[in-house]
């Protein structure tokens, strides 16, 4: 396509290649689980952190790359295709749930689809609180999309520890294939790593088949060098992926936590050859910010890790404006955010 084609007029399935591979379905897993590690003591106290070396990279991502056009559009069909779509609020209902699961089924409409001339698409999956998980599973019957349950006594996690094991085997017997559970922010706060991998350890177990994202809350974690050691301890745990948060935090994902996680799952693979996804959650909301986390993925990962075993966005508002801005492509015209409404 040439900067002369009309909008519309482009099929996406020809452009930036790596924005669009893997589009569809999940979860393509292409390679063994991380089993963990013992877990390195000496790795984990030996992680140092150049803070205002991380803040001033951070700063100048959202404006290192331009993506424009076609090449836009292309990666936010990715980005989509990338999305945990997520319903965790106290009042959610089972027609909630369903409308929900039918938007991760087709969550652009079918002239959209049409006028950029791609494949039909699906999200990454739909995550719930346990008691809607019969709810997603019937709803997404036959369309490949996981259901992710949080767990573990979402959001504070601080539930008897037996009951947070069971909470995880109870979500996997009503048909969760993910399970996002939280960690004891204490341990991280007073430096007992060997609680924290012990804990993670037998949360792993509880999951059995199902895969296990680590959600540490950043945001009450206090600094970037135990947000990283979290990171290492919780993935020599075997944990599937690290996630920043519960999006229920004051601050949620950042890009300073998210280069330094990154990094650490970089470290990791490559002193075991296993890779670790990364799952940034809550305040992510807009189509350009997710440009950016997939470009700093690209850049720090490599293109591996743009596919749906391996990255995911946990984010509930983000899908509306990624749709109204690949309409805007699509026809030239900005359509009217409730008109993209989810649940």
């Amino acid at each position: 396509m040439n900067s002369e084609t009309q909008p519309g007029s482009a099929n996406l399935n020809t452009q930036a290649d790596v924005a669009h591979e893997g589009t569809t379905q999940l979860p393509q897993v292409q390679e063994p689980r991380n089993p963990g590690t013992a877990l390195d003591l000496d790795w984990v106290s030996s992680v140092q952190i150049n803070t205002s070396a991380i803040e001033r990279r951070a700063k100048t991502l959202p404006g290192r790359r331009s993506v424009k056009k076609e090449y836009q559009a292309a990666w936010l069909l990715k980005a989509i295709s990338l999305i945990d779509l997520t319903t965790l609020s106290g009042d959610d209902t089972k027609g909630r749930v369903r409308r929900l699961c039918a938007k991760a089924r087709q969550p652009l409409s079918a002239e959209i689809v049409k006028r950029l001339g791609v494949e039909p698409i699906t999200t990454g999956a739909v995550c719930v609180y346990h008691e809607m998980i019969e709810t997603a599973v019937k709803a997404l019957k036959g369309s490949g999309i996981p259901v992710a349950a949080v767990s573990t006594g979402f959001p504070a996690g601080l539930s008897p520890f037996h009951l947070r094991v069971a909470e995880i085997e109870e979500s996997v017997k009503a048909g969760a294939a993910e399970i996002d559970i939280v960690i004891s922010r204490r341990h991280v706060l007073t430096g007992n790593w060997q609680a924290l991998y012990d804990e993670m350890r037998t949360f792993r177990q509880a999951c059995g088949n199902a895969h296990v994202k680590a959600i540490l809350a950043t945001g009450e974690l206090g600094t970037l060098r135990n947000v990283v050691r979290a990171s290492l301890v919780c993935m020599m745990a075997g944990a599937d992926f690290i996630k920043t948060s519960t999006g229920k935090e004051s601050v949620n994902a950042t890009l300073p936590v998210s280069l330094v996680m990154i990094r650490a799952i970089r470290d990791y693979f490559d002193r075991t050859g296993f890779r670790v996804g990364y799952k940034p959650a809550g305040g992510i909301s807009k189509a350009k910010d997710a440009v950016t986390y997939l470009t700093l993925i690209k850049d720090e990962l490599g293109t591996r890790w743009l596919q749906p075993d391996l990255f995911r966005f946990g984010a509930s508002s983000l899908l509306g404006d990624i749709e109204r801005q690949l309409e805007h492509f699509a026809t030239g015209r900005y359509s009217a955010a409730h008109r993209h409404a989810i649940g």
